[in-house]
């Protein structure tokens, strides 16, 4: 059977959604997993054999064989290959550092790498190149390992696929511009609406960790890192840019939203009480760009030829697609260049949750399959 083999590390909202969706998949039959491991155990598949889909929660907590380190998943992967003739891909849907770490050991091995695990190539510098250096690139090379990232910006979203073909097909990319993060887009939807808002700001991020839409600790999302590790990822795929953020997210100007008393404040409960002693300073601002007619959005600036990259609160006229457009949680994106000059090309949708961030991934997945199976 042709296709290619999956080993899926981290099976936890996105990977069970991720598994879910390569049972339905239309191209599902050219690829199998072979390989399940959260932090505590692991399955794998007996040579020219899969794992079935149907009962794998049961199969994986019942399974004798404990997580194994990712040096020792390389060599039972190695020998999987070896046996069964199939190229593999690892799919990484965990947040962790220490897994992103060890992309470039994955594809020395020969496995492609499909994740929306932002870390790696919103890190180091150093870390971007070693990923790099050991990717097969080019449509002649039809052996070497593979990189897809797709569900790093935007969950499902075709927003680094629409960068990546910009670039590719020669157009000048001028400006990539957007909001970029679902809970900065539902708190400043609520807060700041094109009609005018009188919410209060720590009323709007109450309800929006009651609703699931910010990290446990909401100053994780008020901090901005989301974004910025987001603009480093897309300002690596423009070559003017590819370098220039030698230290990663952590060199993006970032505006914190958090007030500086609140900084230390570890306690969750206590950081969204006390966010209401700070109301009138985000009533201000409100103010002042109702007074123009105007809203504020929290976005991500890429400014190539100023070579300015931002993550900041920012003020749109009220008929700006950024304030008519965005509901909930959703994500925006405006590509400027030289072909979309007068009229930017707007990617636009759920830019968060499980089942689209899984889309993504089983689609990077199909575009692996197609390129080495």
């Amino acid at each position: 059977m042709s296709g290619i083999d999956v080993a899926i590390i981290g099976v936890g909202l996105v990977g069970s959604a991720v598994i879910a969706q390569l049972g339905t998949a239309a191209s599902a039959a050219s690829m199998r997993v072979v390989a399940l491991q959260n932090s505590k155990k692991a399955l794998l598949a007996k040579p020219g054999q899969q794992l079935a889909l149907s009962g794998w929660k049961d199969a994986l907590a019942a399974s004798s064989a404990n997580a194994f380190a990712l040096d020792e998943l390389v060599k039972h992967l190695e020998a999987l290959r070896d046996s069964n003739k199939r190229h593999i891909a690892v799919v990484d849907n965990t947040s962790d550092q220490s897994v992103a770490q060890f992309y470039p050991s994955f594809l020395k091995a020969g496995f492609s790498v499909v994740t929306p695990n932002k870390k790696a190539f919103s890190g180091s510098l150093d870390l971007h190149l070693a990923i790099q250096q050991n990717v097969a690139h080019g449509v002649s090379s039809t052996r070497g390992p593979l990189v897809y990232q797709e569900s790093t910006v935007g969950a499902g979203l075709p927003i680094i696929s629409t960068l990546q073909d910009l670039v590719m097909t020669g157009d000048e990319v001028k400006c990539i511009e957007g909001v970029l993060s679902g809970t900065m887009s539902y708190i400043f939807n609520e807060f700041s609406p094109p009609g005018g808002g009188t919410r209060k700001f720590s009323e709007v991020v109450a309800v929006a960790r009651e609703n699931g839409y910010t990290e446990p600790h909401p100053a994780d999302d008020l901090s901005g890192s989301d974004v910025a590790r987001k603009l480093t990822i897309l300002s690596r795929l423009i070559p003017a840019l590819s370098e220039a953020l030698p230290e990663g997210f952590s060199s993006v100007p970032t505006q914190s939203l958090t007030p500086e008393p609140l900084l230390d404040e570890k306690n969750a409960d206590v950081y969204v009480k006390r966010l209401a002693e700070f109301d009138q300073h985000f009533d201000e601002l409100r103010a002042k760009a109702q007074a123009h007619n105007s809203v504020l959005r929290y976005v991500g600036v890429i400014d190539v030829p100023s070579k300015t990259i931002k993550a900041s609160l920012e003020t749109y006229p009220a008929t700006h697609a950024f304030a008519t457009s965005l509901g909930g949680s959703d994500n925006i994106m405006s590509f400027s260049s030289s072909r979309y000059n007068n009229r930017p090309l707007i990617v636009q949708g759920s830019g968060a949750g499980a089942d689209v961030t899984a889309m993504g991934v089983v689609a990077d997945l199909l575009r692996v399959a197609e390129r080495r199976a």
